[in-house]
């Protein structure tokens, strides 16, 4: 056989090389053809007739793509109006944040101390506007708006259509891995610093997503995060447009069930404790579905927005997803990377019982821990007393020290918890949820 060359324009996933290579098998002149989005290029092999350029160019377009050589990207972009939008990008979160604050908005939590199968649904519901959308929802802003600016010629519906798959997956998938825990326990359950280092990597990936939407550096657009091509094939990408698949969308809002979010782990432990898989995937299921309009939200916005509108909703919408990546990145690395925060300052030093040092704290709804900040002796067993006056809510339910108690205890009214451990080495370990949000922190001496 015989290769040559073709350069293709716009290619930016392997999903675009596969769309290519599917329409490209249609030229009976072609035996074999091989597509890289890295290169954009296509290589072409034949054995007896050449096929034409135009043939050739006629199946690329039909795929939604230009033969052509792609131009040079820069750094930064030249277009004064890209940092125009950013400002103003700026401006409206401010606006948002303030407003957040204002209205308490940043406060929404509820209690898991009336628990029954039907409360799962009211607490998904909380959950999809709260701070656990900081993690989720942020991972579905990166995604929804950025499959939109790909397809500006795309109709609100069909940019929409992506985030009902999305659900739809979350509800299902939860629905199986809740029946699967709740029959045999936390067998799913991954520990911590497994979950903290799966946010670690989201948060890596919406700040690369964020970067691509403010469209302030030009040569992430070449910059891809996709599935391997074999991957893609069997999610059945090959029979959708450009790089999306139903079976994707559906696998990804599955999977989401892994990621730490506060209320998803108090509703798994809920899913674990009734030793039944029915109960277990309607809790989950329920969750799920209590969650979709908060996302469905969010993906509506970014399906409604066209024209100049649209490039200023990518601009603050890759703006937000920068700062939760860097906020996800930030907590998890707590628990990945733990007694590394800076010392304390006036801490409260242990009191001894015998051969143990005792520290006591209290909590209380929207104050957290009091006080805060402790210190105690390397090398000698500590008994960390919580008196827990209220109920312990939303993505703050949980408390953990990383590094020394890495088992999130959950804070449950009228409990007064403990956590005994001896600290090995020095250091001002965090005292975090099981997200990493940090509450306080305890210096070893």
């Amino acid at each position: 056989m015989q290769k040559f060359t073709v350069p293709i324009k716009g290619m930016h996933c392997k999903s675009c090389e596969i769309l290519i290579e599917e329409n490209l098998k249609q030229i009976k002149e072609i035996k074999k053809s091989e597509v890289s989005h890295v290169s954009q290029r296509a290589k072409i092999w034949y054995e007896n007739s050449k096929p034409s350029l135009n043939q050739i160019s006629k199946a690329v377009e039909k795929a939604g793509y230009t033969v052509g050589q792609e131009d040079n990207k820069s750094w930064f972009s030249r277009n004064p109006r890209d940092y125009f939008y950013l400002i103003n990008a700026g401006a409206i979160l401010l606006l948002l944040f303030m407003a957040a604050q204002i209205f308490g908005f940043s406060e929404i939590s509820t209690g898991f101390s009336q628990r029954s199968i039907a409360m799962a649904g009211l607490v998904g519901l909380v959950a999809g506007v709260s701070s656990c959308m900081a993690l989720i929802g942020g991972l579905v802003l990166a995604l929804s708006a950025g499959h939109a600016e790909l397809h500006p010629e795309a109709s609100r519906m069909e940019k929409f259509r992506p985030h009902l798959f999305f659900n739809l997956g979350r509800i299902v998938g939860f629905g199986f891995f809740g029946a699967i825990i709740g029959l045999i326990g936390g067998a799913l359950q991954p520990s911590i610093r497994v979950m903290s280092i799966l946010t670690l990597i989201v948060g890596a990936v919406m700040i690369l997503l964020g970067l691509k939407l403010i469209e302030v550096f030009p040569i992430l657009q070449r910059v891809n995060i996709t599935m391997p091509k074999f991957v893609s094939r069997m999610l059945g990408i090959k029979h959708e447009a450009k790089e999306y698949s139903h079976k994707s969308a559906m696998v990804g809002g599955a999977l989401t069930f892994f990621l730490p979010c506060g209320f998803t782990q108090a509703m798994q432990l809920y899913a674990i404790s009734t030793g039944s898989a029915i109960q277990g995937a309607l809790i989950m299921s329920l969750f799920a579905l209590g969650t979709a309009p908060g996302l469905l939200g969010i993906g509506g916005l970014s399906a409604a927005f066209k024209g100049s509108k649209a490039k200023l909703f990518f601009a603050t919408a890759g703006l937000a997803v920068i700062m939760l990546g860097a906020y996800n990145i930030s907590n998890a690395s707590r628990i990945v990377f733990p007694a590394n925060d800076a010392v304390a300052t006036s801490p409260n030093s242990a009191a001894l019982s015998g051969a143990v040092q005792v520290i006591n704290t209290e909590y209380r709804s929207g104050i957290d821990i009091n006080p805060k900040q402790f210190t105690v002796k390397v090398g000698q067993p500590v008994k960390f007393v919580i008196d827990v006056k209220d109920e312990g809510s939303g993505c703050m339910s949980t408390i953990m020290i990383p590094g020394l108690y890495n088992k999130p205890q959950f804070l449950q009214q009228g409990t007064q918890l403990s956590m005994e451990f001896t600290p090995g080495k020095t250091g001002t370990y965090p005292i975090t949820c099981a997200m990493g949000v940090k509450r306080g922190t305890l210096t070893v001496e």
